[in-house]
């Protein structure tokens, strides 16, 4: 059986724990290789390895580590075919959806190329009588990311080119569950001629997450995953004195009001609910269907979209979900659908005991429906992160935005509507950190930047665009004179001002 090594000092390393997690093909349900599961010494390898990488790496003027990224765009491009059906082959979505993943995470290391711009710093001449100041970003030094299974390329990607670029050395630790295509960006990074120790690869679980957490030398952790999880890792890592940004989970609501172009909405949500098998933190999960009318139209279309879905194995290109990751997190979402049956929503589309002639043990769930879902039920308030979309009726617009504005969760939301003052006033008022004016899946691109509020989101930077420059990097500001000659004078006793 294929065995996943880790990536440290530029090259594979074989390791030593002796635990081994299982990566499963979720379209047969059996057991396709393993991952090593690495000690506390392994990834403090990797760590020394980034530091000794880091003085090199750090002090490479920004326009060669910017032909790095170049290089590194490059080679993406030119195996994302390899690197999207490797994806698509332990994580379970279709090709075209991990085809999307790959090219999300290429838009930001394009964004990355442009670092010697980004980083630059602020001069003011004159600041005082013979005076000038100036600021410059520097990295930080060792840093880290701890990264999820439903997107095993785009966040890798988003956390390690925005770091290395700024002059980081970077320690990745993927998910146990799809680990192959992080390994291979690793590989792609050395190739296009990032130094040995630049990106290391840690697979693990919690203790490799532990020990990342609390090493001394890495100086700073992005993180995404559930908030439970992300919270842990807020505080553990921000209690050994480091930078700490960890994403949560989401309950994302979509506002359907009356004067929306209903066709176009009804075939926005029913991607952005059902696509990637709902395992994306800015899935649609919730609409909120504003009247009665209004309400009644859109089940009944959403149910006859909804029917035609085709779910089908990762390599069926006709197909528009595969199976979710694990027969875990299966078990998980039918659960849910259970739970919402037992508070009392009505379900009317039951995706449970889907399977696929063939492939009868694979990890598949048909895409179900809940309507009349009501605030107070806790698979409302919960992230199911499955093939589920439930819809709760509002009355007013008042109403349906404070749905999305007092959910724990403050991930994204989105509105559609005819009405530019009311979209308007919505993205403005609503509580979350994203939002989408007839745009399902408000995603900003890679020069804006990620990140959620409440629940779903730790710490107080956001992913990628200039957020994450500032992230990555710590501002360091010289005020500089150069007197004539030997005499300084009285004036070195005294504090310049800039007056």
């Amino acid at each position: 059986m294929r065995d996943v090594h880790h990536f440290i000092n530029g090259k594979q390393v074989v390791g030593t724990s002796g635990r081994f997690g299982d990566i499963y093909n979720p379209n047969t349900g059996e057991v396709q290789a393993r991952v090593q599961l690495a000690t506390e010494a392994e990834l403090g390898a990797a760590v020394d390895s980034a530091r000794a990488a880091f003085l090199g790496w750090s002090t490479t003027n920004p326009q060669r580590r910017a032909r790095v990224m170049f290089e590194f765009k490059r080679l993406l491009e030119a195996n994302i075919n390899e690197l999207a059906e490797l994806l698509s082959s332990e994580h379970g979505k279709v090709v075209a959806d991990s085809k999307g993943d790959v090219q999300r995470g290429i838009d930001v290391v394009e964004f990355a190329c442009g670092i010697p711009h980004l980083q630059k710093g602020e001069y003011t001449e004159g600041a005082g009588p013979g005076i000038d100041v100036y600021s410059m970003r520097q990295p930080l030094g060792v840093v880290a990311g701890i990264t999820p299974f439903n997107f095993p390329a785009m966040i890798p990607c988003w956390m390690s080119a925005v770091a290395i670029a700024c002059g980081n050395t970077f320690i990745l630790k993927p998910s146990e569950k799809d680990p192959s295509v992080p390994l291979r960006l690793a590989e792609l990074m050395l190739e296009a001629g990032a130094p040995a120790g630049v990106l290391n690869c840690v697979h693990g679980d919690k203790v490799s997450v532990d020990a990342i957490l609390t090493h001394p030398d890495i100086k700073a952790v992005s993180f995404v995953g559930s908030s439970d999880i992300a919270q842990y890792v807020y505080s553990l890592g921000t209690s050994h004195g480091k930078r700490v940004q960890a994403m949560g989970g989401a309950k994302n609501h979509g506002i359907i009001m009356p004067d929306c172009n209903m066709e176009q909405a009804v075939k926005d949500i029913v991607g952005a609910a059902y696509g990637s098998a709902g395992e994306r933190c800015m899935a649609l999960p919730v609409a909120v269907t504003v009247g009665k009318k209004t309400g009644d139209e859109f089940v009944e279309r959403m149910l006859d979209a909804a029917r035609t879905l085709k779910v089908g194995i990762s390599t069926d290109t006709d197909a528009h979900y595969g199976p979710v990751v694990s027969a875990a997190h299966k078990a998980k979402v039918e659960s849910y659908i259970q739970m919402g049956v037992d508070e009392g929503a009505d379900l009317l589309m039951d995706g449970r005991g889907h399977t696929l002639q063939g492939h009868e043990n694979g990890f598949f769930i048909g895409p179900s429906l809940f309507d009349n879902v009501k605030p107070h039920m806790q698979s409302y308030k919960e992230e199911i992160f499955g093939p589920v979309l439930q819809v709760v009726r509002a009355e007013t617009l008042k109403e349906a935005a404070a749905l999305a504005s007092d959910h724990q969760y403050g991930n994204g939301c989105a509105i559609f509507t005819s009405n530019g003052r009311a979209a308007r006033e919505f993205a403005a008022q609503v509580n979350v950190g994203m939002v989408g004016v007839n745009v399902p899946i408000p995603v900003p691109v890679s020069y804006h930047t990620f990140g959620g509020w409440k629940r779903s989101a730790f710490g107080d930077t956001n992913q990628h665009g200039p957020e994450g420059v500032r992230f990555w990097t710590k501002i360091k500001t010289v005020t500089q004179r150069w007197p004539e000659g030997d005499e300084i004078g009285d004036q070195a006793f005294i504090i310049p001002t800039m007056g």
